[in-house]
């Protein structure tokens, strides 16, 4: 079968979706079928295995992702907290089935060791695109440094999608840009 680039795209946005929507247990390639609009047999012909599927879900949620991330032109500290709480913003919105589907796919990874391995590559090169943003600041990140602040913004992800008000609001989650400020500030004390 010659892949139709499209039609994969399609197939890995519409697994996002019922990913998002339905937890693991859910995404099954007949979902993806009818959450795309395809005939069945389509996503199982594009991703044999359920691995495969979930495989291709999480590239899909990390190259969106990273497609945000490196569009932006950082050279100070507030254009990167502007650009981490547009992020924030963008994930608990428009972004918010992505998001949510990135969260069940780390759950599946700790029973997949493809999934995991997928993860694993796709963690790596996000540290290191949030280790170029934070040094294009101005900032003397490093891996750990820069580890402190990419795993505080995803921590705050899942919490800003999974937690009501009076928990947001004991984390300093209710105003996004302090918070921000917080986490620079405790990662670089100096600058």
């Amino acid at each position: 079968m010659v892949e139709n680039r499209d039609r994969r795209d399609r197939l890995r946005d519409a697994a996002i979706e019922v990913l998002a929507g339905e937890g693991g247990r859910g995404l099954t390639h007949r979902a993806v079928d009818r959450a795309a609009g395809l005939p069945e047999g389509t996503a199982k012909n594009y991703f044999p295995t359920r691995d495969g599927l979930l495989q291709a879900t999480a590239e899909r949620c990390v190259e969106r992702y990273w497609s945000d991330l490196q569009q932006a032109e950082i050279h100070t500290v507030e254009e990167l907290l502007a650009l981490l709480r547009l992020m924030i913003e963008r994930a608990t919105t428009v972004n918010r089935s992505r998001v949510l589907a990135y969260i069940e796919l780390h759950a599946e990874a700790a029973r997949s060791p493809e999934v995991q391995r997928t993860l694993a590559r796709l963690s790596r090169a996000d540290l290191d695109l949030h280790l170029a943003a934070q040094q294009a600041a101005g900032l003397p990140a490093t891996r750990h440094s820069a580890a402190v602040v990419t795993l505080a913004v995803n921590s705050a992800l899942t919490y800003l999608l999974t937690q009501p008000p009076d928990v947001l609001v004991s984390y300093g989650l209710d105003d996004l840009g302090r918070f921000l400020s917080r986490v620079i500030a405790s990662a670089y004390p100096r600058h």
